[in-house]
């Protein structure tokens, strides 16, 4: 039953999933209309809206495109290409293979989002070299170990609520003044029962995915995975004062030291915190040394960039998806707002973390970004549950599993992990589709029941 309905969701995406760009382009389209018939405003309102918006995501843009070409550079050095291929050498039969990877990358994930989803799609691409295993869905097991990165150490909803202030209580409505621990977040009853029961479930998916028959198993040419750089050292007599500095380690053990003081420094006076700009640094210190001179770091990073083209192109166009959605009208009316305000209106104390999660979920299709959600919806929700009597923290963590759990199906974050593996969307999209189904239930009913 579930390889049928695989193989139908795999040839159905297949054929029907345009483009990433072209996806972000529709649902461009899509939010237009949908604030121009609901909040009224003219379509040089919601233009305006868009075209404001359009830029809003070029800190966090650069940002992706660092951990992705940053990741893949680390990749390549000796140390961590070894151990990528130690791990990668454990399974002996495309189900191992897919099991480590959902588990290994879920782990990393977990540590910090960034860091899995360039790791977990590198990690995947070894195994494709050892194990006949199908590797779009190698690929798509790499991916949907996503899910987890909002209940681990990189939320920003929980790293938000511990560091909440001034600003946290106008955004909430006044409900929350105080800053929340992640001890009450991250190791609470709800968030530690929906990663326990959603990682058994998604492993237990991806193992049964894999195709049966042989005919039905899409291998790739183990000749198209080698990324290996090429680094030309010229003889001595040839090498001038400037190619002498290239390739030696000296500046690299400098600036390697320098970044490595910088680390320390920051972890010692911020405790465990991890953003992106933080991992990137460390990303790149630790690709400095491990690469050992200057020439190889180059050449790393030369292969390594070719596939930012996608991140570059579509990040803008959800950035204006974003000013769409949040633009409100002369009254304060916005189409996110709206979408929020339908399911609290139908919600109760028990339901209410239910339709955060799946209200969540809905939005992120059109804003996939855990900070431009917050903004919409926590000013609704966290009043509502004030209201309802609704456990707060649930409500919160709600909101990040719902922001989690369409990205199954949203291409926005794929694209590193794509671009890794030299994938589309619609190669893993329909392995996916299963997932965004149980998941969306599963869940659902753990916060009804918590």
């Amino acid at each position: 039953m579930l390889q049928k309905f695989t193989n139908a969701s795999v040839k159905i995406i297949s054929k029907y999933l345009p483009d990433p760009y072209l996806f972000a382009v529709i649902l461009t389209l899509i939010a237009f209309v949908l604030s121009w018939v609901f909040t009224g405003q003219s379509p040089v309102e919601i233009t305006r809206n868009w075209g404001t918006g359009f830029w809003g995501l070029l800190a966090f843009s650069m940002q992706m495109v660092l951990v992705l070409v940053l990741g893949h550079t680390l990749a390549q050095a000796g140390p961590v290409k070894k151990t990528l291929v130690t791990i990668a050498s454990i399974p002996k039969n495309p189900t191992q293979a897919i099991i480590i990877v959902t588990l290994a990358t879920a782990g990393t994930n977990m540590i910090n989002w960034g860091f899995g989803l360039v790791t977990g799609a590198l990690l995947a691409k070894e195994m494709a070299k050892r194990v006949e295993a199908d590797y779009r869905l190698l690929i798509a097991a790499s991916y949907s170990s996503f899910l987890f990165w909002h209940g681990g150490f990189s939320s920003s909803v929980a790293l938000s609520l511990a560091s909440a202030g001034t600003n946290f209580a106008v955004i909430t409505g006044g409900v929350i003044d105080a800053p929340i621990p992640i001890t009450q977040t991250l190791f609470s009853p709800v968030n530690i029962a929906l990663q326990v029961v959603l990682i058994t479930i998604v492993t237990f998916l991806n193992a049964k995915m894999h195709p049966k028959k042989k005919e039905d198993t899409v291998l790739i040419d183990k000749a198209l995975l080698s990324d290996e750089p090429e680094v030309v050292k010229p003889s001595k007599n040839e090498l001038t004062p400037a190619g002498k500095l290239e390739h030696s380690p000296l500046l690299s053990w400098i600036i390697g030291g320098l970044g490595m003081l910088f680390v320390v420094d920051h972890f010692i006076r911020n405790g465990f915190a991890l953003d992106l700009n933080i991992v990137n640094f460390i990303f790149l210190i630790a690709a400095v040394l491990l690469h050992g001179t200057p020439a190889r770091l180059l050449a790393a990073m030369s292969v390594a960039i070719k596939g930012a083209g996608s991140i570059v192109l579509q990040f803008p166009f959800y950035a204006g998806i974003m000013g769409i959605i949040g633009g409100a009208n002369i009254y304060g009316v916005s189409l996110g707002g709206l979408m929020s305000d339908s399911f609290v209106n139908i919600a109760t104390a028990q339901t209410l973390p239910m339709f955060a999660f799946l209200s969540a979920g809905l939005l992120n299709i059109f804003v996939p970004s855990g900070g431009g959600q917050w903004a919409l919806q926590a000013p609704i929700f966290f009043p509502a549950a004030y209201e309802l009597g609704s456990d707060l923290v649930t409500v919160a963590m709600a909101i990040a599993w719902g922001d989690s759990w369409t990205n199954l199906l949203q291409p926005f974050w794929a694209l590193p992990a794509l671009a890794v593996a030299g994938l589309g969307a619609k190669d893993i999209m329909g392995f996916l589709l299963m997932h965004t189904v149980i998941v969306g239930v599963v869940a659902s009913v753990i916060l009804v029941l918590f």
